[in-house]
């Protein structure tokens, strides 16, 4: 372990990987501020950046860009209570209040703490269960990864909320779209409709560009310019008192277990662990009224759970190859593009990449805690700024990224329909995250199934019979019956309360 975690600073540490850690906080809490943005955009429109450089060197600057976006997400919430990411819509409830009393700074300050402590006990998690869980991975065959694949698609779906049908709708749109494209056994094109640029399938840039970059921008422009920044934040101001840090020593505490334990499963991701840490310390504070007008527990638990489990969501993506949220979807289609393909194999044979990754977590984590509370100035001026004048720059940053890919105007056009598409998705109450893990997990899926079937000579019942595939399997079966259940019973109930005459109970 020693002698791995020697090996992961020595790669991190490099001039060049030490200045593209840099850049991808920076870049992504920059990102992160604007509203509406995120983690999922940032990444989505800096990818091309990435594949001109080394395996080990790009995620870095991914995973920076990541864990950036989340910690940007935060300062919007709280100055104009507008969520710069979904788990962020937690921090309004409470670092919105503060900032109306004109406690900013310290909200501001606790979030930098609170993020740095939970991205601390995420990378540590990560350190100590990611080569384990790779060990384990080893003896899976191929019909054990169908089923661990199913069931991350499943999770998604019924673990993430929303609509269950919504939900899987979406899985097979991207199901669907990650068959396009030539096929790895026959050699036969398929579903390109006489388009030559669809030969190697629909580009994973021109799709997350245009559901998480192009629609979010064009979603954003409705709402940023409603709200203006009353509070001047300065050094003094962001000086929380000891009664502040003797209250936000618990929750931090309590956050990064929740969020560290949640990151690490298939559709529960940073928001959800949000939600929860904040539920559980209005659960366990003995004053639970202080909630919702300024606790600054209320901050920095939620802050403290969404960057663990921003951290522990790499462990099922590195060592199974099965990414638990969208953003690691992109994330491990950044790697497949690199050559490198992500499970088991990925620790013992790419040393470097994984261990490097996981020192580079470290120093991007100090670096948000160092740069990002003398910078909470520079982020306020941001935000004062005109956002009209912003998104025509970011749109065209993103056509000039796909272009760039493969100077190719096809995919330049596929980014204009996708952004359509992910905005009308987003009007309509549908979630795209689903959508891009169906595409990426789509053909591993349909590869693990062939081979499987291969092995078993087309006996399908050999598959469920195994008790490891059987098991995940019935798993997948149990999580997709309850909760059709639970949305059968939603139905039931609110039709009852529907037909009961006004003023009885």
């Amino acid at each position: 372990m020693w002698e791995n975690i020697l090996l992961g600073f020595a790669t991190a540490m490099t001039v060049e990987n030490l200045m593209y850690c840099f850049v991808g906080v920076f870049l992504g809490t920059f990102i992160g501020v604007l509203p509406g943005l995120g983690s999922l955009a940032a990444i989505s429109m800096l990818l091309p950046m990435s594949f001109y450089l080394e395996p080990t060197t790009a995620l870095i600057l991914l995973a920076g860009i990541y864990y950036g976006g989340e910690y940007g997400g935060s300062i919007a919430s709280i100055l104009l209570n507008l969520p710069g990411t979904p788990s962020a819509a937690v921090t309004c409830l409470d670092g919105n209040p503060m900032a109306k009393q004109g406690r900013a700074g310290v909200a501001l300050f606790v979030t930098a703490i609170a993020s740095f402590v939970g991205g601390s006990v995420g990378v540590v998690a990560l350190m100590g269960f990611g080569p384990s869980i790779a060990q384990l991975g080893l003896s899976f065959g191929p019909a054990d990864y169908f089923a661990l694949m199913l069931l991350g698609l499943v999770a998604a779906v019924t673990v993430g909320g929303g609509s269950l049908v919504k939900g899987l709708i979406m899985v097979v749109l991207g199901l669907l779209l990650g068959t396009a494209g030539t096929d790895v056994t026959s050699g036969e094109f398929r579903y390109t409709f006489g388009f030559l640029e669809l030969r190697d399938g629909v580009s994973l840039v021109a799709i997350a560009m245009g559901l998480f970059g192009i629609a979010e921008v064009v979603s954003s422009v409705r709402e940023a310019g409603t709200r203006k920044i009353t509070e001047k934040v300065t050094m003094r101001s962001m000086m929380p008192t000891r009664a502040d840090m003797r209250r936000t020593v618990g929750p931090m505490a309590r956050g990064s277990s929740i969020g560290g334990f949640l990151g690490a499963l298939p559709g529960a991701g940073t928001v959800i662990a949000a939600f929860l840490a904040y539920a559980t310390e209005i659960r366990v504070a003995k004053d639970k009224t202080r909630f919702g007008k300024g606790a600054v527990e209320g901050v920095a638990a939620p802050e403290s759970a969404n960057n663990a489990a921003a951290q522990t969501a790499f462990i099922p993506t590195l060592t199974i190859g099965i990414p638990g949220s969208a953003t690691m979807s992109i994330m491990l289609g950044a790697l497949m593009i690199h050559g490198i393909t992500p499970g088991p194999l990925l620790v013992t044979d790419h040393p470097t990449i994984f261990w490097g990754l996981i020192a580079s977590f470290w120093i991007g984590n100090l670096f948000l805690l160092v740069l990002n509370i003398p910078l909470i100035g520079l982020w306020v001026k941001v935000l004062q700024f005109p956002y009209k004048y912003i998104y025509p720059v970011v749109i065209a940053l993103i056509c000039i990224g796909v272009f760039s890919m493969r100077t190719s105007v096809f995919d330049v056009g596929l980014v204009v329909i996708f952004g359509g598409l992910g905005y009308l998705l987003q009007r309509t109450g549908y979630s795209a995250a689903p959508l891009i893990l169906g595409f990426v997990l789509g053909p591993m899926l349909e590869e693990n199934l062939r081979r499987a079937m291969l092995m078993a000579r087309g006996d399908a019942m050999r598959m469920v019979s195994d008790p490891v595939t059987g098991s995940i399997l019935g798993l997948s079966a149990a999580m997709l019956i309850w909760a059709i259940y639970g949305g059968v019973r939603n139905v039931i109930r609110s039709r009852q309360v529907k037909d009961i005459p006004p003023g009885e109970t």
